[in-house]
């Protein structure tokens, strides 16, 4: 590819904290994304149960 897509919006991801941009996948769901992969997605699903105890 011979040319870059510098106004691409992007999100910081709430499990890593890492910036992510935008993809044509989420186009429909964009303002819904929380997370940079699915990885990301269910490391917070498994540290959700645990974090709760006081």
């Amino acid at each position: 590819m011979s040319h870059k897509k510098p106004h691409l919006p992007t999100k910081i991801c709430a499990t890593c904290a890492r910036p992510f941009t935008w993809r044509k996948r989420w186009a429909a769901c964009w303002e819904s994304v929380r997370y940079c992969s699915d990885a990301c997605r269910s490391r917070r699903a498994l540290r959700r149960p645990s974090s709760s105890s006081s």
